[in-house]
């Protein structure tokens, strides 16, 4: 009895003894709550290092605004060139690529319209002639009393009819370009002929041709055989937003690039602003001049036409990475407190391809995320 009643004892002593290890392992409740919290998660970690921040400020001094548009026949320096009148074309004087004067030729049509014309206007002289001799006689006759004051008028009017009908044969040749000086010579020293010379109305270059020889004209202004255009001289059409229109001014300097030439700027002169916004745009045309004595420029080509506008007024420039879009509205993260960045809708402009200007939601001073606004965005949309 004595040796169970033992072992009975040593085994309750075991049991207590195992139980109270037990409960040491685990801290008290007071002790759980003086424990430091477990570290954030390594994502978060890694997402807060790869932000960076910023205080807002205006641009610097020489701030450019970056217009798209594409490179263009300077105005009043290119002409397309159609045949006033019809015919068949007997020579071609010029290629494609060549230069060319004001008043060379660039091709001869054989016309009839102007065989015609002539034989008409040969007619209307002689007919002028016999009804201003027919007129000096009636007058002398009817001084002298030896005709009658009627035929006198009728013979007045006579030489009246020559006349307009000479001035409309003479008016007839004029429009198909036959010289003024020729038809100012007596009839028989005049040299007009079947043939017509069509000159260049410019000093230029060839960059159209749209005929052959035997090609018959027909006298249609919209059927283009030449165009001539100065290309030492360009412009460049580009697309002003309206609420960019108080930086710039005529006369202002710019530069073009283009994508054949990378890192390559054409100086350029502001030349004109539109007075009209396109309603559905709700931009401006602007016109520059742009020297091309290199002929690098083509027109047609795609350019970005970049405005000095740094002096014109001070503006709130960001970085275009800060500036994030959802639901058709775009945003940047203000910092607020240390860690904490609130969304704040803004409004921007384009101002190159690294930096946007503010129109509204920001001021000078407040502290914006520049780089990272992505995974701040990702973790909103996760919940964190």
């Amino acid at each position: 009895m004595m040796h169970g009643r033992a072992a009975s004892l040593t085994m309750a002593v075991m049991l207590l003894t195992l139980s109270a290890c037990g409960r040491a392992d685990q801290p008290s409740p007071s002790e759980a709550a003086t424990l430091p919290a477990p570290p954030p998660a390594a994502p978060q970690r890694e997402s807060q290092a790869r932000v960076e921040t910023a205080i807002v400020d205006f641009s610097p001094s020489h701030q450019a605004l970056t217009l798209s548009g594409k490179v263009a026949y300077g105005e009043d320096r290119y002409s397309k060139i159609s045949s006033p009148l019809q015919g068949r074309v007997v020579e071609v004087r010029v290629h494609l690529g060549d230069r060319v004067k004001t008043g060379d030729v660039l091709l001869i049509v054989d016309s009839p319209d102007i065989a015609q014309a002539y034989s008409e206007y040969v007619k209307e002289d002689s007919e002028l002639h016999y009804a201003t001799r027919s007129y000096e006689l009636a007058k002398d006759l009817y001084e002298n009393k030896a005709m009658p004051l009627k035929d006198l008028k009728l013979a007045e009017n006579e030489l009246v009819k020559a006349r307009a009908e000479y001035r409309r044969a003479k008016e007839r040749l004029l429009s198909l370009r036959v010289p003024a000086e020729e038809l100012s010579k007596p009839l028989d020293k005049q040299k007009i002929t079947s043939r017509f010379e069509m000159k260049s109305p410019l000093t230029g270059t060839v960059v159209e041709r749209a005929v052959t020889p035997g090609q018959s004209v027909g006298g249609d202004p919209t059927q283009v055989l030449f165009t001539v255009a100065d290309l030492d001289m360009l412009q460049v059409l580009a697309d002003l937003y309206e609420r960019d229109l108080a930086l710039v001014r005529e006369g202002q300097f710019a530069r073009v690039s283009v994508e054949a030439y990378p890192g390559v700027d054409f100086p350029a002169t502001l030349a004109a602003i539109g007075d009209v916004v396109d309603p559905v745009t709700r931009t401006i045309k602007v016109r520059a001049w742009v020297n091309n004595e290199a002929h690098k420029l083509k027109p047609e080509m795609f350019a970005r036409l970049h405005l000095d506008v740094g002096e014109a007024s001070q503006f709130i420039v960001v970085p275009r990475e800060a500036v994030l879009e959802a639901d058709g509205k775009q945003f940047v993260y203000v910092v607020e407190d240390q860690n904490r960045y609130v969304k704040r809708e803004v409004k921007v402009a384009n101002i190159s391809p690294e930096q946007v200007r503010v129109l509204e939601g920001l001021a000078r001073g407040q502290r914006i995320v520049t780089k990272g606004a992505v995974l701040i965005k990702g973790q909103e949309v996760k919940g964190f």
